[in-house]
């Protein structure tokens, strides 16, 4: 049996040597090899600098492999790159900047080896921002809420898998990718499995997750669940229910009394609220539609611009 690290780096040339490092020696003491590492450059903005880094330590071992990319793709679809990539009959996702940390991995694998198809680490203390803390609460409400996720399962990008599952989520080539709501429509939940592990301090610099990148991660999770469109259509219905009640009303308020004069203050407030709804789910519709165009269009996932590994000509 064969195991594959996948692991997307950006900006992490001062961190991902120690990881390489330090996940090999654990894999050895494990005694699960062979395995290989596959390191996906996201085209980080450095000069070159993790690119070269990468590109060292596949000079050094055998067992690692860099993928580059000609153009940022993104945490989850530079995961993708890596995923096409991996050999491995099991494959871990892990972070580059050492906060999923390899003394961790016998935690999931104990849980592996109990027979799930996917086991996936979190974090019971996040090392992260508070900011970054509400980011990530958000996210798991939102999929929740969108894909039925069950209460209890915990997820993060900590995560192990088994080859079959694999091999079906790179089916997938939109480029709005989200690995959680691949694998559970994929997966029973019944063979996907949590388990707490210790998040670790990042071991240099900060984390590269604004609130842009947080907010398009977030939204990727549209192409997996038809919810906010029912939900628009209920509100919609709900609405124009209650806007014919509000006419019977103020007819009748009329005819009993004929002398109360028409708000024009009420009006505008109608009129702007729901204008402003009309306005937000035809937003809704338009995001629908524009990346079902985008996915018509065969907008990449990512573009490798190249493949290193030690002996390559």
């Amino acid at each position: 049996m064969k195991y594959s690290i996948v692991i997307p780096c950006y900006n992490s040339a001062h961190t991902i040597r120690q990881v390489v490092k330090e996940t090999a020696a654990e894999m050895e003491r494990l005694g699960r090899t062979p395995f290989e590492f596959v390191l996906t450059d996201d085209y980080s903005p450095d000069g070159g600098a993790c690119l070269e880094e990468l590109r060292k330590l596949a000079d050094e071992h055998d067992y690692v492999k860099v993928i580059q990319l000609a153009k940022n793709a993104g945490q989850h679809n530079a995961t993708m790159a890596g995923l096409n990539y991996a050999e491995g009959d099991v494959i871990i996702s892990m972070d580059d900047d050492g906060q999923t940390h390899c003394s961790q991995l016998n935690k999931l694998f104990a849980k592996f080896d109990e027979g799930f198809d996917v086991v996936f680490g979190y974090y019971e203390d996040k090392k992260h921002s508070g900011f970054r803390n509400f980011g990530s609460w958000v996210n798991y409400q939102t999929v929740r809420l969108l894909i039925g996720k069950p209460k209890d399962m915990k997820t993060s990008s900590f995560w192990v898998i088994k080859k079959y599952v694999r091999d079906y989520i790179i089916q997938y080539k939109s480029q709005f990718t989200h690995l959680q709501g691949l694998f559970l429509r994929t997966v029973s939940t019944e063979k996907i499995a949590s388990v707490p592990v210790e998040h670790f301090e990042r071991a240099y610099g900060t984390s590269n997750y604004t609130l842009k990148k947080l907010i398009g991660l977030w939204s990727n999770i549209m192409g997996f669940s038809t919810v906010p469109l029912k939900f628009a259509q209920r509100v919609g219905a709900i609405l124009s229910v209650l806007g014919v009640i509000g006419a019977i009303v103020v007819f009748i308020r009329k005819l009993i009394n004929p002398a109360i004069a028409v708000g024009w203050s009420s009006i505008m407030v109608g009129l702007f609220f729901f204008s402003g709804m009309i306005i937000f789910f035809l937003g809704i519709i338009g995001e629908y539609i524009g990346r079902l165009f985008l996915s018509m269009s065969n907008s990449p996932q990512f573009v490798v611009k190249d493949v290193y590994y030690k002996g390559k000509k």
